[in-house]
């Protein structure tokens, strides 16, 4: 039986991070980032665009759960409304397949401070430390395992994870 595991989490909760960690201790794993299914400039979002996203990540995710190669399958993308997460589950194969659905969520002077670390090394624009803390509170409804990052290795986090 193959596994999914589903990280959602606000940007800067540590979903890529912790990810790239966790696919590290899985055997025969593929690893898909969400962003990457979106990843273009301008970034728009429009009804066109956010389609297509979804249309992309279902069908990787798909394709990975029907190969034979791999055991895990790891997926991170923000997912900040169960909706999200539910058509995504929804357009997935997944009768033979665990499912693990966690939410990364992070407290709000941590996720500042790492924001502010990702501005100041160019890695993300001003304006995200706002968006992503006014989404905090979207997180807490998800019907997932929550698992608090802040102020924690992300060896801990993934050790956490793969206890699920």
């Amino acid at each position: 039986m193959k596994t999914l595991y589903m990280i959602a989490g606000t940007m800067g909760a540590g979903k890529t991070t912790v990810s790239q960690r966790l696919k590290n201790e899985l055997p025969r794993y593929v690893f898909l980032d969400g962003d990457w299914c979106w990843d273009a400039s301008p970034f728009q979002v429009t009804d066109e665009t956010k389609e297509m996203v979804m249309n992309n990540i279902c069908f990787l995710l798909n394709s990975f759960l029907h190969c034979s190669a791999y055991e895990n399958v790891v997926f991170c993308w923000v997912m900040h409304e169960q909706s999200i997460m539910d058509e995504i589950l929804g357009r997935l194969d997944v009768k033979n397949c665990a499912v693990k659905k966690i939410v990364l969520v992070v407290d709000e002077e941590s996720l500042r401070r790492r924001l502010a670390g990702d501005i100041g090394r160019g890695l993300r624009t001003d304006d995200v430390i706002e968006r992503s803390v006014a989404r905090i509170p979207m997180y807490e409804v998800l019907d997932a395992v929550r698992v608090d990052t802040s102020h924690r290795s992300v060896t801990d986090i993934v050790k956490e994870i793969m206890a699920l």
